[in-house]
C-alpha cells in the first residue's frame, strides 16, 4: 500500500485544522474551552475534574505546536516530514485516546460515540501519514532530469 503526497497533504491539513480548533481555544480562552469543549452544547472537559488554567493553556500550546508541524507538512510536502508529523501526533494522541477510553462512564451514548470517533479518528489520520509514498522516477521532458514523487529534480539522466 502506498499513498500519494497530495493525499498526505490533505491528511496533514485535516490534522492541522483539528489542532488549530482546540489549540487556539485552549491557549487563549482556557476557561471557555474547559466549560464548553467541543462546542455545540456538548461538555467533554469540565466533567473530568477541576479547572486548571495552567494545564488547559499548556494543552492549547501543545495543539498549536502540532498545528505548526502539520501546516508545514501540508504546505511544504517532503516525504520525510510526513512520518515525523504522524509520529508526533501518535505520541500525543495514543495516550490521550487511551485516557479518554478509560473515562467514558460520565458521558451519554452520543458523547461517548463522538469521543471515540474523534479520538481514534485523529490516531488513524496520524497513522496514515506513516504509509510510504509511491517511489517513482520519471524523466522530465524539459530538463532531462529525473524527478522524484516530491517533484524535486535529481541528477541528469545518463542518456542525456
Amino acid at each position: 500500500m502506498s499513498m500519494t503526497l497530495r493525499t498526505k497533504q490533505i491528511l496533514a491539513a485535516a490534522l492541522a485544522l483539528t489542532a488549530v480548533y482546540a489549540g487556539v481555544w485552549a491557549a487563549f480562552w482556557p476557561r471557555q474551552f474547559y466549560d464548553r469543549f467541543p462546542g455545540w452544547g456538548r461538555h467533554w472537559v469540565d466533567v473530568l475534574g477541576p479547572y486548571n488554567e495552567h494545564l488547559v493553556r499548556d494543552v492549547g500550546g501543545l495543539y498549536l505546536a502540532m498545528a505548526v508541524l502539520s501546516v508545514w507538512a501540508a504546505a511544504a510536502p517532503r516525504s520525510r516530514l510526513f512520518p515525523a508529523t504522524g509520529l508526533a501526533w501518535l505520541a500525543f494522541n495514543v495516550p490521550h485516546a487511551v485516557f479518554h477510553m478509560r473515562h467514558l462512564d460520565m458521558y451519554g451514548s452520543v458523547d461517548t460515540t463522538a469521543n471515540i470517533v474523534a479520538l481514534w479518528g485523529v490516531v488513524v489520520l496520524a497513522a496514515l501519514l506513516l504509509v510510504p509514498a509511491p517511489h517513482r522516477r520519471a524523466r522530465s521532458r524539459n530538463t532531462g532530469h529525473r524527478s522524484t514523487a516530491e517533484g524535486t529534480a535529481q541528477q541528469p539522466c545518463a542518456s542525456q
